[in-house]
């Protein structure tokens, strides 16, 4: 995979330079490439931004430096796509890349999407500052990308920078060869639209709190059987919402046992909460 990104400040996105994912670049698992929204500019004083038409308070980037970027970013990976597709007829060369725009409008970012956008062969990130950028980049980029404004959170950053090292972080980790054991990715947060359980390591005990007795047990479905309840308990107490779209329909009658003490009933195969309001 090649990821582009657009800011700035590219400084801020040293970070990823470091741990799994500066590894994967530097064992070649993924392309990244940070570039100076500034270096596209013609102006001596390399200006970015301007005043916003019809009024009000703050900034807003200019599209021409944009547009200048985004050519640039896209011939590159088109470049590099062509050369890595020459013999190969079956190869989808006019796959366009995929121009993420971080943005408090945009869809929420989530693991789902994570994966989805681990399939592409090309991401450009698009780090935004200031009010925003001028809407008629956004028109303008989608006859050359396939543009999704994302939404890191319902909050709002000074700019997109800090989006993108979460997002690519969440992506790239999901790319063959990236994490050690691909087993981990499975049993994650949000992998199969449920909280992790929680985890343990030596000594059994510490600060007279014991590790659960049955993780000492040897007993592998037992155990499995632990960890999938722990799930359960653990998303109703902190995260309720993601219940709501949990296929409840094959659970075993040793899940549902845990749904009725946490008060939940199985209804078309939809947990519904007991004494909740309906929809």
């Amino acid at each position: 995979m090649r990821i582009d990104v657009v800011s700035i400040f590219p400084e801020y996105l040293a970070p990823l330079e470091l741990s799994l994912i500066g590894k994967a670049r530097q064992d070649g698992l993924l392309e990244l490439k940070v570039h100076d929204l500034r270096t596209f500019t013609t102006d001596k004083h390399r200006t970015v931004d301007d005043t916003p038409y019809g009024g009000g308070a703050g900034m807003v980037m200019k599209p021409e430096p944009w547009a200048q970027a985004l050519e640039s970013v896209a011939g590159a990976g088109a470049a590099e796509g062509a050369s890595a597709a020459s013999g190969d007829s079956a190869s989808e060369g006019s796959r366009k890349p995929v121009l993420i725009v971080p943005s408090p409008a945009g869809e929420r970012f989530n693991q789902a999407l994570a994966y989805e956008l681990a399939e592409e062969e090309q991401l450009v990130f698009a780090c935004g500052r200031y009010e925003g950028i001028d809407e008629r980049v956004i028109e303008w980029a989608e006859e050359h990308f396939t543009v999704r404004p994302v939404s890191l959170g319902d909050y709002v950053l000074n700019g997109g920078e800090v989006a993108v090292l979460a997002m690519v972080e969440a992506i790239g980790r999901l790319l063959p060869g990236v994490v050690g054991n691909p087993e981990s990715l499975i049993e994650e947060s949000h992998s199969d639209g449920l909280l992790e359980y929680p985890v343990f390591t030596k000594p059994s005990s510490w600060r007279e709190r014991d590790v659960p007795a049955v993780l000492l047990s040897g007993n592998h479905g037992k155990i499995a059987q632990w960890r999938r309840h722990e799930q359960f308990r653990r998303t109703a107490d902190r995260r309720p919402d993601l219940l709501a779209e949990f296929d409840a329909g094959s659970l075993s009658r040793a899940d549902r046992n845990v749904f009725d003490e946490l008060g939940y009933d199985v209804v078309d195969g939809r947990l519904r909460l007991r004494g909740g309001q309906e929809d």
